[in-house]
């Protein structure tokens, strides 16, 4: 949890020093990306909130995302983590939205997606989305390497 702290420290620093704010849509993260955000003092300058989206039910009740929006689109790719970025930067009002999705094992899901498989993405002033491959099952190992993920996907986006 040490790194992940230290990358969302360079993250709170970025988004306080423009007067920035941010929530976070996770799923196979668990929440921690949300924790480590948590964990700088001096959260409530820039954390709006955040979600766990985990299941469907979670998606409609908890994002406002109906079934009808996800025609075309699965969990656990890129234009479901875009689509989740965007949502949780409108619902909040926020500059940016951060989100995570993927499978941390042990197994793969219900999709085809191997243990340890991730899509992140920022919304925003500026925009991205990525894939992770750990290759690994060891769920928590995964969940911290999608939270790191998704933590330096945004400080980068965040980097002049």
């Amino acid at each position: 949890m040490d790194e992940l702290i230290a990358i969302a420290g360079q993250v709170a620093a970025r988004l306080i020093s423009r007067k920035q704010t941010i929530a976070v849509a996770e799923s196979s993260a668990g929440g921690l990306i949300a924790a480590a955000l948590l964990a700088v003092p001096g959260a409530s300058a820039y954390f709006l909130g955040g979600a766990v989206v985990y299941t469907r039910d979670a998606r409609r009740v908890l994002m406002d995302i109906p079934d009808e929006a996800m025609k075309g689109i699965r969990s656990a790719s890129e234009p479901y983590a875009e689509l989740l970025a965007r949502q949780i930067r409108t619902r909040f009002a926020t500059d940016w939205g951060l989100s995570e999705t993927g499978a941390a094992g042990p197994t793969g899901n219900r999709y085809g997606d191997a243990a340890g498989h991730a899509c992140f993405a920022v919304a925003g002033p500026a925009s991205a989305v990525v894939t992770l491959e750990s290759g690994g099952s060891d769920r928590f190992a995964n969940m911290q390497l999608f939270a790191k993920g998704a933590l330096e996907l945004l400080l980068e986006k965040l980097t002049p």
